[in-house]
């Protein structure tokens, strides 16, 4: 057997699998839309890190790093592996000329637009949840020895861990989204990212100059190996064409699932979370006298994620691709801009100084 019909083997059994879930459990099809939606990154930036930043700050700035990095990874392997995508696939192959095509349903979240392997959901999904379970055991845990509590929500934990995980795997095959080898190889990168964050101690008090650079190199690296390929003939968003041609409606074909949307919504949010660190604003704030003060944490975190709500509902114009990218990078470096600076330096105009007693 061929590596062509190789492929074409494990893509009809991830076929046959969407095919199942959507036969069998026709009911969980609003269950299945809105664990994909809670499991994209968006998440993790609008709400998951403001939250994380003002309970742990050191746990909110490793959270985003490993969703920011994890999700440039993804990008760079669906360039290298050339996934297909079920609802693409299982429509554009002649492996089922000789027998009926099986009918597989697509939905509002299925028609993304980049190649699909690994998950960007399952990668991403798997190192910020990986982040929050090591960090929750970490604190809880100190310098104390292991009890008996302990070990008890050790395995609470990790089992919310995988159950969050298996439905996050099940939902984008369920939409046709993904293939399942292409949800368990992003799953296991993605706790490899996070895994790797654990012993990177340099992103805690990284320079601007630092994240510039980071930033630039991400960038640089990504058109660079795009643009190489492309002048050995071979076309990267081929995917775009196929997303294209066979979504069954057009309006669900989004220019920000496209790769390079992607890539330019990872970097803002990187380099926002660099500005908003060396910033004085943050100095002023999050590292003066108010920020240990429980009232000042818990304002930051409410009014962050009311303005990141509101904020999020801003959809930049997607008629001119290049503006949109560039308002796109714009908006993302905005999200950790407010959470970690500009919010929390009002708030301190606003509240002044705390009675000592209160603090």
């Amino acid at each position: 057997m061929g590596l062509g019909e190789g492929m074409n083997v494990l893509h009809d059994f991830g076929v046959q699998s969407t095919r199942y879930l959507q036969v069998n459990y026709q009911n969980s099809q609003d269950w299945f839309i809105w664990v994909s939606v809670v499991a994209d990154l968006r998440n993790a930036y609008y709400v998951l890190f403001p939250i994380w930043f003002h309970v742990r700050e050191a746990v909110g700035i490793k959270l985003l790093w490993v969703a920011v990095i994890g999700d440039w990874l993804n990008l760079v392997f669906k360039w290298i592996l050339f996934g297909q995508r079920p609802y693409w696939w299982v429509l554009d192959t002649d492996y089922y000329s000789n027998t009926s095509v099986p009918l597989i349903k697509q939905f509002p979240v299925t028609c993304e637009t980049g190649p699909g392997s690994p998950s960007g959901h399952a990668m991403g999904t798997a190192g910020v949840y990986y982040v929050m379970v090591t960090s929750i055991l970490s604190i809880v845990r100190g310098k104390k020895r292991t009890t008996y509590r302990f070990r008890c929500l050790n395995i609470i934990l990790w089992l919310g861990f995988w159950a969050v995980q298996l439905n996050v795997c099940l939902s984008r095959i369920y939409l046709a989204a993904h293939f399942p080898h292409q949800v368990v190889a992003g799953v296991f990168s993605g706790i490899a990212v996070a895994e790797t964050f654990r012993h990177i101690q340099s992103i805690y008090n990284a320079s601007l100059k630092k994240y510039f650079l980071i930033t630039f190199f991400l960038f640089s690296f990504a058109i660079g190996f795009y643009l190489l390929l492309k002048g050995l003939g071979v076309e990267l968003l081929w995917t775009l064409e196929k997303a294209k041609r066979w979504c069954e409606r057009p309006e669900w074909v989004l220019i920000d699932s496209t790769p390079f949307a992607s890539l330019f919504r990872n970097l803002g949010t990187l380099f926002g979370l660099g500005l908003a660190l060396n910033s004085s604003m943050y100095r002023e704030s999050c590292k003066g006298k108010l920020s240990k003060w429980l009232p000042f944490r818990l304002s930051c975190i409410l009014a962050s994620l009311v303005f990141l709500h509101f904020f999020d509902s801003l959809k930049p114009p997607s008629q001119y691709e290049t503006i949109f990218y560039a308002l796109s990078f714009c908006k993302s470096a905005t999200v950790p801009l407010a959470s970690a600076s500009l919010i929390p330096y009002c708030l301190i105009r606003v509240l002044g100084q705390p009675d000592k007693k209160s603090l």
